[in-house]
């Protein structure tokens, strides 16, 4: 029993780590066009996660844990549609409408002030006016629905006006407290406003720009982290949460900056912990911070939610070989459950990883033309150490065997040699 039991185990190590390699080995992304691998399946997972109440889950490990989790699912809807034809694209505007109306409804704006400017904050104002705006993007200009567009409309005069007021760039999330991030998330809906109705928000906009670039992380040369509500200035360095997501609508706003500051981003974070492939760091080279619910623990520095945002910034700059490698590590190391009906990452336990690794699979530009690919970053061969590492652990629990193995053929020819 006991020598069963070994090879058992041993036979189980060395299937877990070719399951790895394959895992590792096969393309998990493809680009702005067709379909990520995996995406459709992960979808209907998750909205069985949320019929099942995974949203109140997600509010309960932080603030606004209701809210991402729909306004994810909605946005990988409409960037799920927008890679189908025109005829094709009644389940995608469905779903994305449907996670629409829950950012509207009183569990979605309960963690959010409606005294602020404007009212709920611009995170809340911002992800809705962009999702919105995709829900529009998803419809024939000749046949949107008028009151979706009366709506838009409202709500982006609503975030022009508040900008155009502010003195600082950085509206408030929450009060007394400003995230640039946000604010790069509500610039990126009006820019996309203009896109799909008539032109009126080019110059606060331009403006926006001009004050952040005064405003800039004097570290990194980066948007901060975290802003002085009121004046801008920053006061907490960029952190890879925070850009990963900055780095996905920056682009939408202005394409020139952009590329400057993910230049800057990929030099200053992402890395290549014990060589085993790519993943982004919480704070910039050489420093060092605390975790907190937003990054998750942060082993050797790395954050795995950033890393897992981040395919997404990658593939919106034509960033092909990050982007992929990436979206590989994630399929090793985020445990993946596939079914022929769904797939699921970290058994289903965490929903909204499911959701970022979801929305960034299918990134593309909403706004601008496909960039040209920035010089490459990332070796052909990053895969090589890590399945070399997996090489090694499937034979391990067979060398013992093989030692005795040897060993016992080696006694034997000995005893020969003595009888003769």
């Amino acid at each position: 029993m006991l020598r069963w039991s070994r090879r058992l185990a041993a036979v189980l190590v060395s299937v877990c780590a070719l399951l790895g390699a394959v895992r590792l080995a096969v393309p998990a992304t493809t680009g702005t066009d067709g379909h990520p691998p995996g995406v459709q399946r992960q979808l209907t997972f998750l909205r069985e996660a949320l019929d099942d109440g995974a949203g109140d889950e997600a509010q309960e490990m932080f603030p606004e844990g209701y809210f991402f989790l729909h306004a994810l699912y909605g946005l990988s809807w409409v960037e799920t549609g927008m890679r189908a034809p025109a005829g094709e694209r009644s389940t995608a505007l469905r779903e994305a409408r449907w996670a629409l109306g829950r950012l509207e409804s009183p569990s979605g704006r309960a963690p959010f002030s409606p005294g602020l400017t404007p009212p709920y904050g611009v995170f809340h104002r911002g992800w809705s006016n962009w999702l919105r705006g995709g829900v529009l993007s998803l419809q024939p200009a000749g046949q949107r629905d008028p009151a979706e567009v009366r709506r838009f409309t409202r709500d982006s005069a609503v975030l022009g006006a508040a900008f155009d007021a502010s003195r600082s760039p950085y509206l408030e999330a929450y009060p007394g407290q400003a995230w640039p991030v946000d604010s790069t998330v509500a610039i990126a809906s009006l820019r996309l406003h203009d896109t799909l109705l008539p032109d009126r928000f080019d110059g606060t906009v331009q403006r926006w720009l001009r004050e952040v670039r005064e405003r800039l992380d004097p570290r990194t040369g980066l948007l901060p982290h975290r802003a002085a509500p009121g004046t801008g200035e920053p006061v907490e360095v960029a952190r890879g949460t925070s850009q990963s997501l900055i780095q996905r609508f920056l682009i939408d706003i202005d394409p020139v900056f952009a590329g400057e500051q993910y230049l800057r981003f990929r030099d200053r974070y992402v890395v290549s912990p014990l060589g085993l492939g790519p993943a982004v760091r919480e704070y910039p080279h050489g420093m060092d911070g605390p975790a907190d619910v937003d990054s998750g623990p942060l082993p050797l520095g790395v954050s795995l939610s950033a890393s897992a945002v981040t395919i997404g910034a990658a593939q919106a700059h034509g960033d092909a070989p990050l982007a992929a490698a990436l979206a590989g590590v994630s399929e090793l190391a985020g445990l993946p459950v596939d079914t022929p009906w769904t797939k699921r990452y970290a058994f289903g336990l965490i929903p909204v990883g499911d959701a970022f690794l979801a929305w960034s699979k299918t990134a593309r530009p909403w706004v601008a033309e496909d960039p040209p690919p920035p010089p490459a970053q990332t070796s052909a061969w990053w895969r090589l150490p890590a399945l070399s590492l997996l090489a090694a652990l499937g034979a391990a629990p067979w060398l013992p065997a093989l030692v005795r193995r040897r060993r016992r053929r080696g006694g034997r020819g000995e005893a020969g040699d003595a009888g003769s």
